[in-house]
């Protein structure tokens, strides 16, 4: 049991496919300067990125984002950003290694991106959740149309959101830590 005044981390990850959102989340949440590993797109993503639906993408993460959140006290989040195109997935074991759940971004345009994420963190039984991140020409759809799409099970939380605000993003962190928080109590 840890005693009074003692800091309790949590590592959280923010993950999906390319340009849903990721380092626009970790930047509108992160109280301190948060690292980002940004390249700047070169000729050699042609063919490779898929960039019509994000037309002003110039830079992607070749590495991971990195930002801080403190609840209070006693409680602060690390929150680690992953890169979303296929080439880096080697790298989301190490980022996964001690995280307590992911937030999944989801971009409704292009939903066969967010699959690979899913399916890590189920294969993994790590908890999260879905944020559909609010991107224009999205359409309107019901949480019962993302949760068909996506064949998610009844029990993972799909939130509404945009990464672009803070409290919007926040909403999403508070989800996952209520799922966490459900699955370790029905566990235990």
């Amino acid at each position: 049991m840890r005693g009074q005044g003692e800091l309790y981390p949590l590592k959280i990850l923010v993950a999906g496919g390319f340009g849903v959102g990721k380092t626009t989340f970790v930047r509108s949440l992160s109280e301190i300067p948060p690292l980002l590993t940004e390249a700047s797109m070169t000729s050699a993503s042609i063919g490779v990125d898929e960039t019509a639906l994000v037309p002003n993408k110039t830079t992607t993460t070749v590495a991971m984002d990195f930002g801080r959140i403190t609840v209070d006290e006693s409680l602060i989040l690390y929150l680690f950003g992953t890169p979303g195109q296929s080439r880096f997935w080697f790298m989301w074991d190490e980022l996964a290694r001690g995280a307590v759940g992911a937030v999944v971004l989801v971009d409704l345009r292009r939903v066969d991106e967010c699959f690979p994420a899913i399916d890590y963190f189920e294969d993994r039984r790590i908890p999260y959740v879905v944020a559909v991140n609010g991107f224009p020409g999205s359409g309107i759809h019901t949480e019962d149309d993302v949760r068909d799409a996506l064949a998610l099970a009844g029990s993972t939380p799909v939130v509404w959101m945009d990464a672009r605000e803070a409290d919007s993003s926040l909403h999403s962190l508070v989800a996952l830590v209520e799922h966490a928080l459900s699955r370790t109590a029905a566990v235990g």
